[in-house]
């Protein structure tokens, strides 16, 4: 257990991260908090598309490197400062797609250097994928290509989740999305609601969905840490501060604004 600024001194520079879909438990407190602490050069990982979390970094040039499959905002529209770091050049793309993520997390997962995927075979993003290969199935006797994708191996998972114990294991639910990009990561550190102080393998019911402590390297307690996301323990998404978000990011000065109140200012939630 720590608190959540000195977790996010814990990610380096250069760090590559990965993060989940607005949907599946994002930690916005650790956002803002690497945004404080002035991380510089990440290589982000979007699990399979990331949303505010990586607009936010990049807005606030903590990014070099965008891995994903999307970074969308949804029906807010397009992502301001996303937009103008790929119009200006200064973050760098690696774009994939969603089945690719999780087949890249997989191959780490497993210890392998790479997976077969056969879904993307005929489409333009062979082209501009140099690293992925197209070979032949070594167990045809016909001609039968399939694509390898190579491991995607994460210097840590980021992610909000309802609860945490005492002995830092972590639930997760049903998100088992949560669970691959864990075990593709060097380590996690997850920022949550509450802790229980009971063992989270107490009980049947809640321990199928718990990732054990051995995968878990750092844990801060952030009450509606992935505000203002929704959260799919129950929170809602906060439309009016997300309306106030595009229009404030749509200019440089808006942005510095933005964090400045939401940030690094009193309106900030750790």
């Amino acid at each position: 257990m720590t608190p959540i600024d000195e977790l996010a001194g814990a990610v380096p520079d250069g760090a590559k991260v990965a993060v989940p879909a607005d949907y599946a438990g994002v930690s916005m407190a650790a956002t803002r908090a690497l945004i404080r602490r002035r991380v510089r050069s990440l290589h982000l990982v979007g699990v399979p598309t990331s949303g505010l979390q990586a607009e936010l970094l990049i807005g606030a040039g903590c990014v070099t490197t965008l891995e994903s499959s999307a970074l969308t905002l949804g029906e807010y529209g397009p992502a301001p400062r996303f937009t103008k770091a790929v119009r200006d050049g200064s973050i760098r793309l690696i774009d994939a797609t969603c089945p690719a993520i999780h087949a890249g997390l997989q191959a780490s997962q497993k210890g392998t250097p790479f997976i077969p995927l056969r879904g993307i075979l005929g489409s333009d993003i062979l082209k501009n994928h140099p690293d992925w290969k197209v070979i032949q199935n070594p167990f045809a006797e016909d001609d039968d290509p399939i694509v390898a994708i190579p491991a995607i191996r994460p210097d840590i998972a980021l992610f909000h989740a309802p609860l945490a114990d005492r002995d830092g294991n972590v639930w997760l639910g049903r998100k088992r999305e949560l669970v691959n990009m864990t075990h593709a990561s060097k380590t996690a550190f997850v920022t949550v609601d509450a802790i229980s102080e009971t063992s989270l393998f107490e009980t049947e019911e809640m321990a199928a969905g718990v990732l054990p402590a051995l995968y878990v390297g750092k844990i801060a307690v952030a009450p509606n840490g992935s505000w203002p996301l929704p959260f799919w323990n129950g929170a809602q998404g906060d439309d009016s501060h997300m309306r106030r978000y595009m229009e404030m990011a749509a200019s440089d000065s808006g942005f510095e604004d933005y964090l400045e109140q939401f940030v690094f200012g009193e309106s900030a939630m750790a």
